[in-house]
């Protein structure tokens, strides 16, 4: 008995393995790690370094960024609070590097922590983030307004910069000579202006720039502005880039554009279309580099017009200023010889390809050259004739461990009861995977799921007393409860179902005529049922609740009591006297829909045969977790999702209750949008928090006071697990950063991403 009660402990709070650090990761600046097989999300903005081409840094589209200082063998993560817009480094000093997110950032030691420069910090009166992902806003009096669109440092002076900022969708170029203290505006730039370029052999009192806007440049030389005209029949640039001639003079100005490529060898003032290799489809060309001190050399990245490729996509380069292009890589070549790729080809096949959607070259070293897509970047350095993927490693036993650039939303971490050295990761976009040796390296753990089912694996649950028996649920479906996936529509057309497996997630048996087609987003299984007859519970977001008490082999829609047509079934919570709950979340952000379209809680004390609905907190419509204290079936604890309003999220944190639900008191509003909070099942007296406000919490007096974790600090987090092998050490799964691994009490020693003390308040 005792064996088994260790075994469902270990089973209700979904832990993991305590894991030595990968390797392959760069070692970060404090005791956490992150963890998981690397890539798997879209990566953007490849920037190299031009003082030291082992300086890489790279973005992702959901908040993190990434900095390399060994020639992207390893990376480390940090976070600015929102999606990263561009990089730049400081041409004179190489301690110096830029970044534009909610704010620009500045960092004078080589990326180890960061300082606003705008808007100016002693202008900041508030933070706001009113919509359901936290989308930040930082909110000033300080003039100039608006986020800084490109800028540029002076090639001989670090204290000169040139920015340009909209403001109610007109562009201003703003000049700095005090270091981004204080600003003057200098012109107006009626084409917009994405990219700035300085001709480092002007004059130092007159420079000559060239400002790259919507589809034509701004030159300002000898004092004076003009504007260029934009390339026949293109409305739009796709992408740009431009690089210098080591003879000087204008720069080479390379476009991308639905047109066709173009180049201007006189700093925009005249164009000509280039001439792509013969192919047997018409290539779409949506990503251009050029080495910025290298200017005739370039790389471009096409495809055949549809996205994924099916007939044809790669990249090709020029070294004469694009008066002609060699193919360099296209996907017949796209061999383990001429491609050395990381688990992308293990998942999808050697097939699976999707060109550049960014690219970016050294500026001083022109064989050098990266690209990345919605899941990898690759990397060459001998000039397009080998690529490698520098995101994952293999490892000696044929699984592969992350780089540092780990892009996956994760929901949870689980591990097998029988085997101490299993564990899996359910992931968004990449299925999950599986770890056979403590994490060390992880493995594909999808064989057996049906294609349409793979995107997702939302929750899983190993049965305690039956060894290999494991329960998951699936769905093409990716991204729920976030309305992107559901705003404005039904949720009739979703893809997923249940899957079983019998040798511990290695693969899978699914059932797809066991419920109607959904997206199933949680299974509870209930630890007091059979082995020969398990009861199960599946929440299925759009159809309700469906129950087995046949250990799956016939399932029942138990949805007698709750409320709507397709109710948006999220989560199951469990007392310690079987009395179910189940989380119902939100249609609109700011009850738009009215009553149906708030979020709900329901409980039910008969195994789900009727649902009774508990009230939520006053103001409360997006219940996101709920967590019962196991002492107290009485005592509960809500997670909740803020109400969008004009002046910020509002009635959202954390919510106690002391009489199962009939009455609720605030405990914690320093964040609003709380994705779930954790009971510790060693100690119940202490919770964590987790959600998207860059934060994660812990309180050690039941809910009453809370302090931030310290070096935790990813913007888009889900929930706390505990480590059931160390109690001092915690998992947090992410939206969009893999998996955290650190201190429960966090690091006292951790820098911060971030030292401007007047951003730091919200944290």
């Amino acid at each position: 008995m005792q064996d088994v009660t260790l075994r469902l402990l270990l089973l209700s709070i979904a832990g993991t393995l305590c894991l030595n650090a990968s390797e392959a990761a760069a070692p970060r600046l404090d005791r956490w790690k992150v963890i998981g097989p690397g890539g798997g999300g879209s990566q953007y903005a490849p920037t190299v370094s031009p003082h030291n081409p082992n300086d890489v840094l790279l973005h992702c589209d959901m908040t993190g960024s990434y900095i390399s200082h060994d020639g992207a063998r390893t990376w480390r993560m940090f976070n600015l609070r929102g999606r990263t817009r561009f990089y730049l480094f400081d041409p004179v000093d190489p301690n110096t590097i830029y970044v534009q997110t909610v704010g620009l950032w500045r960092s004078t030691n080589r990326g180890e922590s960061w300082n606003l420069i705008h808007p100016n910090p002693a202008t900041v009166t508030g933070i706001q983030m009113p919509d359901d992902h936290a989308g930040e806003q930082i909110i000033s009096s300080g003039e100039p307004r608006g986020r800084v669109a490109a800028l540029a440092v002076d090639p001989a002076d670090s204290k000169i910069l040139y920015a340009s900022i909209p403001d109610a969708g007109a562009h201003t170029l703003y000049l700095s000579t005090d270091w981004a203290k204080t600003w003057k505006r200098i012109a107006d730039l009626p084409g917009g202006g994405s990219q700035i370029y300085i001709d480092p052999k002007s004059p130092l009192l007159d420079r000559t720039l060239y400002v790259i806007g919507r589809n034509s440049v701004a030159l300002r030389k000898g004092g004076k502005w003009t504007q260029g005209q934009a390339p026949s029949d293109v409305d739009a640039f796709v992408d740009t880039s431009a690089g210098f001639r080591k003879g000087g003079g204008d720069p080479v100005i390379y476009v991308a554009a639905a047109a066709g490529t173009l180049v201007s060898d006189d700093g925009g003032r005249a164009w000509r279309r280039c001439s792509l290799p013969s192919m047997p489809f018409t290539p779409r060309v949506t990503s251009i580099a050029a080495s910025l001190f290298h200017g005739d050399v370039a790389y471009l990245s096409y495809d055949d017009g549809r996205g994924n490729d099916r007939r044809g996509l790669g990249v090709a380069k020029t070294t004469d200023g694009g008066r002609t292009w060699e193919v360099v890589w296209d996907k017949p070549r796209s061999t383990p010889t001429f491609v050395r790729e990381a688990w992308m080809w293990d998942r999808n096949g050697a097939g699976w390809g999707r060109n550049f959607d960014a690219m970016g070259m050294s500026p001083t070293d022109p064989n050098l050259c990266y690209g990345s897509d919605a899941m990898r970047t690759m990397r060459s350095t001998d000039g397009g004739k080998t690529w490698e993927a520098v995101y994952a490693v293999k490892s000696p036993d044929g699984g592969y461990t992350s780089t540092g650039v780990d892009v996956t939303t994760c929901y949870g971490v689980h591990f097998d009861p029988f085997d101490r050295n299993r564990m899996v990761i359910s992931y968004t976009d990449i299925g999950q995977f599986r770890s056979e040796n403590g994490g060390k390296s992880w493995s594909i753990s999808t064989n057996g799921i049906p294609r349409e089912w793979r995107n997702t694996t939302y929750w899983m649950v190993f049965d305690p007393d039956v060894k290999g028996r494991v329960w998951g649920v699936m769905s093409y479906v990716h991204d729920l409860p976030r309305p992107k996936m559901w705003h404005n529509r039904s949720t009739s057309t979703y893809i997923g179902g249940i899957c079983r497996s019998d040798d511990s997630a290695k693969s899978w048996n699914c059932m797809p005529d066991a419920i109607p087609a959904t997206a199933p987003t949680h299974i509870l299984m209930d630890p007091a049922s059979s082995p020969k007859a398990r009861v199960l519970y599946v929440a299925a977001f759009g159809r309700g609740v469906y129950k087995s008490a046949d250990d799956g082999k016939t399932w029942t829609l138990k949805n007698n009591g709750v409320a709507g047509t397709e109710p948006f079934a999220w989560r199951f919570e469990r007392d310690r006297d079987g009395v179910l709950y189940l989380v119902i979340a939100r249609r609109s952000e700011d009850g738009s829909f009215g009553n149906d379209g708030d979020g709900a809680i329901y409980r039910s004390e008969n195994g789900a045969d009727h649902w009774s609905k508990v009230d939520l907190p006053k103001g409360v419509n997006g219940p996101n977790g709920l967590a019962v204290d196991p002492r107290d079936p009485k005592r509960l604890y809500l997670a909740a999702w803020g109400r969008r309003t004009a002046i910020g999220a509002v009635d959202g944190g954390i919510f106690l209750s002391t009489d199962r639900g009939a009455s609720w008191r605030p405990v914690f509003t320093k964040d609003q949008h709380v994705y779930d909070v954790t009971i510790d099942p060693r100690n119940p007296d202490v919770l964590y928090a987790c959600g998207f406000e860059s934060s994660a919490w812990r309180s050690t007096d039941r809910g009453q006071t809370w302090r931030r974790i310290r070096g935790y600090n990813f913007k888009w987090g889900h929930r706390v697990i505990p480590d059931p092998y160390d109690p001092s050490m915690i998992y947090i799964t992410t939206f969009g950063g893999s998996v955290w691994h650190g201190p429960a009490e966090g690091d006292p020693n951790a820098p911060e991403d971030i030292e401007t003390p007047a951003v730091r308040f919200s944290r």
